[in-house]
């Protein structure tokens, strides 16, 4: 029997895909610099540049600075994603799933029907989904009440053209100024109102939509069907992955110290406050990935059903 460790024809095919696809990017994405950098020194680029600076005014009313709140619920948020987009691959490649759960039909939801098994990976998965709604829905009442809606919510027609002039800086190089403790420009403003408002609905509609507890025979399934669903799901995640991505990356290379400290701190400085309290929400994000295993969910999962090996 051969022992060799040389990877297969089909491990290669995909590295050489997985390469092909970085280096066409790294091409794509410089041949989209130099074309930023081109349109800049056009005249009427220039002048667009100068009245559409990148930011869009916000209403007088509109609250100054970020609360020690908005602090919490972003961390909540990234990691319920984190640990969602994790457990969302583990259920979509099918792996063997270690162990299985059956919701308790005697608990404070109640069916005719009994109740579905399901894998112990998509117990886990719909358990962080609905906390990270949870989180979502306290985020909204938070917002709408102090006001901070309109820092993410477009307030004026200019929102447009200021965020194809920051589009524009960020490409060629040459960024927009920052000052998220006070307004975002507008193609963060647009990107957080689309994360928000449309990304987030879109995930939970689609996401209830591949649920395994919808009957068979449901009026659902002919005008909501769950190939549709299943067709908004994943791209959505992917969305959600580039958004994490891209701005960890616009945070850490605007200001570090000052940006982590709006988002984590609730404070405007360059002090490390931020750093620490960020680097401790890491731990604990890592530290959750690596102890979501069986051994630690088996028990959790049986205060709410019945938990079997089939």
């Amino acid at each position: 029997m051969s022992t060799s460790t040389k990877p297969s024809g089909s491990t290669r095919k995909t590295w050489l895909k997985i390469t092909a696809a970085v280096a066409g990017a790294v091409v794509v994405l410089l041949l989209l610099v130099l074309l930023a950098k081109w349109l800049r020194t056009m005249p009427g680029v220039q002048d667009f540049l100068a009245a559409y600076p990148g930011t869009s005014e916000l209403p007088e009313s509109a609250p100054v600075g970020l609360p020690a709140w908005l602090g919490w619920q972003h961390f909540l948020n990234f990691f319920f994603l984190v640990l969602i987009i994790r457990t969302g691959l583990q259920v979509r490649t099918g792996t063997r799933s270690p162990a299985y759960w059956t919701r308790n039909n005697q608990g404070l939801v109640k069916t005719k029907n009994k109740p579905t098994k399901i894998t112990l990976n998509l117990w886990f998965h719909l358990t962080l989904d609905a906390l990270w709604v949870l989180n979502g829905i306290v985020f909204m009442v938070l917002i709408f009440a102090t006001g901070h809606w309109m820092r993410i919510v477009p307030t004026s027609w200019d929102i447009f053209p200021n965020a194809l002039s920051a589009a524009l800086q960020y490409a060629s190089l040459d960024w927009p100024l920052e000052n998220g403790w006070v307004n975002y420009n507008a193609l963060q403003l647009l990107t957080y109102f689309a994360t928000v408002f449309i990304a987030a609905p879109l995930a939970i509609i689609s996401g209830l939509r591949t649920s395994a507890a919808w009957p068979k025979k449901a009026a659902v399934n002919k005008y909501y069907p769950i190939e549709a669903a299943r067709a908004i799901h994943f791209p959505v995640m992917i969305y959600f992955v580039v958004f994490i991505v891209v701005h960890v990356t616009l945070v850490l290379a605007t200001g570090a110290l000052r940006n982590l400290n709006h988002m984590y701190a609730a404070s405007d400085d360059g002090g490390w406050a931020g750093f620490w309290i960020f680097a401790a929400s890491l731990a604990v994000t890592v530290a959750a990935w690596f102890l979501a295993r069986p051994i630690f969910l088996r028990p959790i999962a049986s205060l709410t059903g019945k938990v079997t090996s089939r």
